[in-house]
């Protein structure tokens, strides 16, 4: 199979043919022949990427409150159909599991059940001596990342922190965090039920700018002394920014991810009444359009490395509103992942803010280097895995909750206009959206 003039963008961007044999990239030019028999898709006036990386995502998770509106089955759909080939899903799995139970029991959930490819973080909500034996055991299976919470109850101390480190470090790993002060946003919820303003609308209240920064500060510095790099997850404003800034230039390696939703949503989607804030309970919370500036700006500049989505589904009509509107009880996240490379590519790539070599480093090639799945996955080129994404520029499209394949009843994206569209995508050498339209499922493979 051969695709046919298109926009190719690896280390530049450069039209050209590029043609796929079983299940790889077998040669790119500005021409090649067609052979006998050989299928040709037609790609002229459109970007040929390489399939997109969404390396946050909570596809069929449970918590303590409800459990999330799309399966692996239905999550992965729309990832694929939105450009996303490959999902780093998270693996809590039960407090009595061991970390390879937690892992069989997720793999089990995706295995046969996904239309994208699929691997793992392995979340660690416990450090003690059996956990740090067997983070060791981890690599051979494909997980390269663990995760840390600096809040909620599952977070870890100080001294989990430093330990869990030590043992990522000697396997070469990415340790990622959730970086707010969990102690004292229990605080100042509790000060929140006291006043009576534990609804919606005090979400940003819940988790202040301030609560980010000191902790991915106190993690930056952890690190430091551990001598192995972090990674924050969901970086989410210009206080946090700025931390990380004085954190590198004072020698602290680190790498940071933001999501879609902190580059389009501000707090004002707070103001509104009733039970419609609801809707963006997720932490972070959205901030200032100060905190959306600086995040942005960050992004253009390379300072910020990759773009997920935290997607995290619940309905808003059955597990959003509850009872009193009290905030404890309304389960934290939102969904994304069906619409993050359109917006992204809308607002990076089309406004003209960002280079298409940027875009795919930010969406593809940066995700797939950090988490080890360079140079099979993230480019394209000879030899790597033919995950391909076609992207015609052309048009412009509204996103509507009524439209999607993301199986909740409400987008936060609802109403905003976006450049183009998610033509084609290939998984593996095979075609499985075409002209917009999943026409292959399940056909998602545990990405080692």
């Amino acid at each position: 199979m051969i695709i046919q003039g298109g926009r190719i963008v690896n280390e530049k961007e450069w039209v050209g043919d590029l043609r796929m044999e079983g299940n790889r990239i077998k040669e790119m030019a500005e021409h090649l022949e067609v052979q006998p028999g050989e299928e040709v898709i037609d790609a002229k006036g459109c970007y040929v990427f390489p399939g997109f990386i969404d390396a946050h995502t909570h596809m069929q998770m449970e918590n303590a409150l409800a459990k999330t509106a799309d399966s692996y089955e239905t999550g992965t759909a729309a990832a694929v159909v939105g450009g996303t080939t490959t999902i780093i899903n998270f693996c809590t799995g039960k407090p009595d599991m061991t970390l390879r139970e937690s892992y069989d029991e997720e793999l089990r959930r995706a295995k046969g059940h996904s239309s994208c490819n699929y691997r793992f973080h392995m979340e660690l909500v416990k450090v003690d001596e059996d956990v740090l034996a067997e983070i060791p055991t981890m690599p051979p299976l494909g997980v390269t990342s663990f995760k840390i919470y600096m809040a909620y109850g599952f977070r870890i101390s100080d001294e989990e922190i430093y330990k869990a480190l030590q043992a990522i470090k000697k396997i070469d790993c990415v340790c990622q965090s959730h970086c707010e002060n969990g102690d004292v946003l229990d605080c100042i919820m509790e000060d929140l039920v006291r006043e009576g303003k534990n609804v919606p609308q005090s979400q940003e209240l819940a988790h202040p700018v301030e609560a980010e920064a000191e902790a991915i500060s106190r993690l930056c510095y952890i690190g430091k002394m551990v001598d192995h790099p972090v990674h924050i997850v969901h970086l989410s404003t210009k206080m946090g920014l700025e931390e990380m800034r004085k954190a590198r230039a004072q020698g602290v390696k680190v790498t940071a991810e933001t999501c879609t939703q902190y580059l389009f949503l501000d707090h004002s989607v707070y103001d509104q009444e009733g039970t419609e804030p609801a809707k963006y309970v997720y932490a972070p919370p959205a901030h200032s359009k100060e905190d959306v500036k600086a995040i942005t700006e960050a992004v253009i500049h390379g300072e910020i490395q990759t773009m997920a989505t935290d997607h995290c589904s619940f309905n808003y009509h059955t597990q959003k509103i509850v009872p009193n509107n009290d905030l404890r009880l309304i389960p934290g996240g939102i969904p994304g992942v069906e619409h993050r490379v359109v917006l992204c590519y809308t607002r990076l790539l089309d406004s003209g803010d960002m280079s298409a070599v940027d875009f795919v480093k930010l969406m593809a090639e940066n995700p797939a280097k950090l988490y080890k799945m360079y140079p099979e996955r993230g480019v394209l080129k000879e030899g790597s895995i033919a995950d391909i994404v076609i992207y015609d520029p052309e048009g412009t499209r509204v996103i509507r909750a009524e439209d999607q394949l993301q199986n909740v009843d409400y987008t936060p994206f609802e109403g905003l206009t976006y450049k183009g569209r998610v033509r084609d995508v290939f998984l593996g050498g095979e075609r499985v959206v075409e002209n917009e339209k999943l026409i292959h499922r399940y056909r998602g493979i545990y990405a080692k």
